[in-house]
């Protein structure tokens, strides 16, 4: 029986490039997505024309009750999970000054509530079959300072906390628990910065290894973390920046 792996936010930008190239490795897919069934529907069409078998799960990972219910679902059709990559990701880009609970809420929500409750779901998914990995996604400004990227840096932050502990308490039942963090990458997600032409500039100015961080130096990392190359790298996260972080 082929390995099946859920991503979340997976019809478009990071999540879609992770989905399609697990698919290539032999992995069922799959794919969650909050809003665009069409754009899902995309993911699934080149999935299955690859001779993999994929499925789509609509869900906002925010809410835990709906999330649980989309687990219950993979479990249904699927029967069993091997890999849940925890792509997708929100959140309220304003000044802090400007920021409000509902802000705070949204975002902490997706991007960091759903790493833990989603977690519990597939580990006890995987635990059936012998164990598997978990691994999120986070950005560098987790650990410096971003401009109106409060919410969103916050909560990334949390999302590398919880990738210690899920690492700890999971290992028992043969689980491996690790993040991804990424530098600057072009995609729609970037559209939403007031200060978008200022980062890339940035980024492509003080970034050491000579260019911009692509999506797929973030894939081949998360590919990497899903395979037994990794099965003793424990909640971790790993940087993938060309470097940027090292300078001021």
């Amino acid at each position: 029986m082929n390995k099946v792996a859920l991503v979340t936010g997976s019809s478009r930008g990071l999540g879609r490039e992770i989905a399609l190239k697990l698919a290539a490795e032999g992995y069922d897919i799959a794919v969650n997505f909050a809003r665009s069934r069409k754009k899902g529907e995309e993911v699934k069409l080149e999935i299955e024309q690859m001779g993999r078998r994929c499925e789509l799960f609509r869900a906002n990972i925010g809410d835990v009750e709906k999330m649980r219910a989309m687990f219950a679902e993979i479990k249904e059709k699927f029967g069993r999970l091997d890999l849940f990559v925890s792509n997708a990701a929100s959140g309220v880009l304003k000044p802090l000054m400007e920021l409000q609970e509902t802000h705070w809420d949204w975002t902490m929500n997706i991007n960091a509530k759903a790493l833990l409750f989603a977690s519990q779901e597939a580990a006890k998914l995987m635990q059936e079959t012998g164990g598997g990995k978990i691994i999120g996604l986070s950005s560098i400004g987790a650990i410096r300072y971003l401009e109106n990227y409060t919410t969103v840096g916050v909560s990334k932050a949390a999302v590398e906390s919880l990738t210690r502990y899920l690492a700890v308490e999971l290992a028992p039942l043969g689980i491996a628990v690790n993040t991804v963090s990424g530098g600057l990458i072009e995609t729609e997600a970037l559209d939403h910065f007031p200060n978008k032409e200022e980062l890339i500039q940035d980024a492509i100015d003080k970034t050491p290894a000579g260019r911009m961080v692509q999506l797929n130096d973030l894939v081949n990392t998360v590919l990497f973390l899903a395979s037994e190359q990794a099965d003793m790298i424990r909640g971790q996260t790993i940087i993938v920046d060309g470097g940027r972080t090292l300078l001021v």
